[in-house]
């Protein structure tokens, strides 16, 4: 069954169609990052500005070399984190074919290496990266489960199902230069676990790049208004809990993680968000997260979310 569904995808990818397909981070929306017209499509169908760069999916470090330069910092990220949740943004060679509107014409692309067999399957079994942001509408909550995609998304494109997504916040977005790391964005692969690996470099965190995907003024946000770190939840709140406390919600409750395990929170962060986003609330009340690990991830996404 498994074989089938990647032969399927595979054949709409050659036609330049669209596929939603797991990885380890969130879902994504695929396409032929070779073809224009595909990745526009991918545009179009997101409501995504051209602004906003997609990153390219590949099966090998061999097939990222044909396309992009890797320096010595690149290389070693690589081979401690790919397959993995880590986005490296690389330069672009000349020769490459991999449309310049993937990366808004500009010559830095992010590439990554996804660990989820039925991705790397589809990946080693098409000729081309796939360019492929996170399948949900622009600005809106990433999908970890098929079952969340926005309805026409659901309806329009062909999606192969693997469950929920293990981890389930995206790829860490990285640049490096001479024994520095900088990261673009925050993701699964936490700034803890990069130092620990990488004690002799400098690791910095940029609060905005052109190059990275995820750094609209606003992002990652449900249809309905959030509260972060709420002491007290109002009557007609959803409450997103984390944690063992006194909050309580009339309407739904749900918890990331009774334990405060931030690996089970970041599992089941965008699922429950959308479940009480498409709950009877009229808004969302959010418990307080504590910002180390993966939380300081999760409340990057929240404070993205709260923008007006």
């Amino acid at each position: 069954m498994g074989q089938n569904l990647i032969e399927s995808a595979n054949k709409i990818l050659l036609e330049g169609g669209l596929v939603i397909f797991p990885t380890e981070t969130v879902y994504g929306i695929g396409a032929n990052a070779t073809d224009l017209k595909a990745v526009n499509l991918i545009y179009t169908m997101k409501k995504r500005p051209k602004s906003s760069p997609i990153i390219c999916h590949f099966a090998t470090i061999k097939n990222i070399k044909k396309n992009f330069y890797l320096n010595d910092v690149d290389l070693s990220l690589a081979k401690k984190f790919w397959p993995g949740p880590l986005t490296l943004i690389l330069k672009k060679k000349s020769n490459s074919k991999i449309s310049s509107i993937v990366s808004n014409n500009s010559e830095w692309v992010g590439c990554r290496i996804p660990n989820n067999e039925i991705a790397l399957n589809l990946l080693k079994r098409v000729k081309f990266p796939i360019a492929a942001p996170s399948a949900n509408i622009n600005m809106k909550t990433s999908v970890t489960l098929p079952d969340d995609l926005d309805p026409v998304l659901k309806k329009e494109i062909f999606t192969i199902d693997d469950g929920s997504s293990i981890l389930g916040l995206e790829s860490t977005v990285i640049k490096t230069s001479n024994n520095k790391i900088e990261i673009l964005r925050l993701g699964s692969l936490t700034e803890e676990e990069i130092y620990k690996k990488f004690k002799n470099y400098k690791i910095t965190i940029s609060k905005k790049s052109t190059l990275s995907p995820g750094h609209q003024r606003k992002h990652y946000s449900p249809k309905k208004p959030l509260r972060i770190n709420v002491n007290k939840v109002k009557n007609d709140e959803g409450l997103l809990n984390f944690g063992l406390n006194n909050l309580k919600s009339k309407i739904i409750d749900l918890n990331l993680s009774k334990k405060s395990d931030l690996i089970e929170a970041s599992n089941k962060f965008y699922h429950y968000l959308n479940l009480i986003d498409n709950s009877n609330c009229k808004t969302i009340a959010v418990a307080p997260i504590p910002s180390e690990g993966l939380g300081k991830v999760i409340n990057d996404r929240l404070m993205k979310a709260i923008v007006e």
